[in-house]
């Protein structure tokens, strides 16, 4: 599981796409170095792109990035030596906590920050990694002043 390194800068962006969405959830790519060494241990977002929830349905509870976005998304990284390392996206007043739905949807090796927003605020924000071999998401450590790290230790 890798670390997750957000400056305050983009957790303030990330923050301010769900309060701007809410009550419906926001959806974002993470952007960072690629290709990653094999060895590495953080995963350093260096850039955010907003996404469009194209989820036709209930968008308060789920979110849907369209293959072409994400088509379009990659193909612009690919000279500039980065890539998406990840997503992001809110669950209105809920925990900051993959769901089933999440987990189902979910591809390894990618870094899943959730936010947790209301209608006051963004109380939440916590970082998560599917795992290949069980298909269930673990909690990685952050790394910004505004993004604790809870160990289930």
């Amino acid at each position: 599981m890798k670390e997750v390194v957000v400056s305050d800068a983009f957790l303030q962006e990330m923050k301010a796409h769900a309060r701007e969405s809410y009550p419906d959830e926001c959806c974002g790519f993470l952007i960072g170095v690629a290709p990653e060494t094999e060895g590495e241990r953080r995963r350093t977002i260096s850039a955010l792109e907003r996404a469009r929830n194209e989820f036709d349905g209930e968008r308060r509870r789920r979110f849907l990035i369209l293959p072409e976005e994400l088509r379009d998304i990659e193909r612009r990284m690919e000279q500039s030596g980065r890539a998406i390392v990840g997503f992001y996206h809110s669950h209105p007043d809920h925990p900051a906590r993959p769901s089933l739905y999440d987990q189902d949807h979910a591809w390894p090796w990618y870094s899943y920050l959730v936010l947790s927003v209301t209608a006051t605020g963004v109380p939440s924000v916590a970082a998560f990694e599917l795992d290949a071999d069980t298909s269930t998401f673990h909690e990685t450590p952050s790394s910004s002043s505004r993004i604790p790290y809870r160990s289930r230790r």
